[in-house]
């Protein structure tokens, strides 16, 4: 009987297995879904599933820079052991590798691995490794100049924070330090122009009710919004932050200094914004021990 693409992607869904895997499996089977299951799970392929539901909140950023393009990529894992597998590891880079030529995740998803997509490789991997992982995101620069950092490294490329900056003149080694720089500070924006203006709104309500709790006349709580929002703006902004290297100066002015102007950012850090789940370690000897 003719397989369907849905068929295959119900069947991947449920058991995690790659493409070509789960449409040999419904061919095996006559497309009895329920016997397709059993047949990838006879050939060790369907070890994955049981894995899909864990958070995974641990794993590696990588970086790659070709030309004029930069590109980071978060891959996670369930423990931060498996960010240490070499294999792992390699998978990583290749990843990250591919990114460059891709527009955004579902593309890179797609993108070819050595024969395999690279969903199909993570899939081979959470089945091999034995912990579910995900390509979570991956953030791209463009520039003249693209200079990268890696915080806590694990391998060369990859760690536990990644960044990226892009800039028109200057060097590659004042690029280093200006992403050894955001690395540190975790800027919100690179100006005021591209801060979220929801968060600036918010943040001048927090300042107003703060100043009419002092009692002051209306007009003396003005002016001291104004300097308030005026130094929370310089602390959020990257260019507006006290550069690490040199606090005398903000971001913007070594900038100029150096004869670079900074077009744009990327910093990735594992894990960022994940809810990992709480579970006591009696609780989770107890789930071991049944199985």
């Amino acid at each position: 009987m003719a397989i369907t693409a849905s068929q295959v992607k119900e069947l991947r869904e449920m058991t995690g297995a790659g493409m070509m895997d789960a449409k040999k499996a419904l061919v095996e089977t006559d497309g009895d879904m329920d016997a397709a299951v059993d047949w990838l799970r006879t050939k060790g392929l369907a070890k994955a599933a049981k894995k899909s539901g864990r958070t995974a909140a641990e794993g590696l950023v990588a970086v790659a820079v070709e030309g004029g393009t930069g590109v980071a990529v978060e891959v996670n894992s369930e423990t931060d052991f498996v960010a240490k597998n070499a294999e792992f590891q390699d998978m990583v880079a290749k990843i990250a590798a591919a990114a460059v030529n891709a527009a955004d995740v579902e593309e890179l998803l797609s993108a070819d691995l050595g024969g395999k997509s690279v969903a199909d490789t993570i899939t081979d991997k959470i089945a091999t490794i034995g912990e579910n992982m995900s390509l979570r995101r991956m953030a791209k620069v463009e520039g003249d100049v693209v200079a990268s950092y890696i915080h806590n490294a694990a391998a060369p490329g990859m760690g536990q924070i990644g960044v990226l900056v892009a800039m028109t003149g200057g060097d590659e080694a004042f690029g280093k330090q200006v992403a050894m720089h955001i690395a540190a500070a975790n800027p919100q924006s690179l100006s005021s122009d591209d801060l979220d203006q929801a968060v600036v709104e918010k943040e001048r309500q927090v300042q107003i009710d703060i100043a009419r709790e002092s009692g002051k006349p209306e007009q003396v709580i003005e002016k001291m919004i104004e300097g308030r929002m005026k130094k929370f703006l310089a602390e959020v902004t990257l260019l507006g932050q006290q550069f690490v290297v040199n606090p005398d100066l903000t971001v913007e002015k070594a900038a100029e200094e150096a004869g670079a102007k900074i077009t744009g950012y990327v910093r990735l850090q594992v894990g960022e914004g994940i809810e990992k789940e709480a579970e006591d370690f009696a609780a989770e000897v107890a789930k071991a021990a049944q199985g």
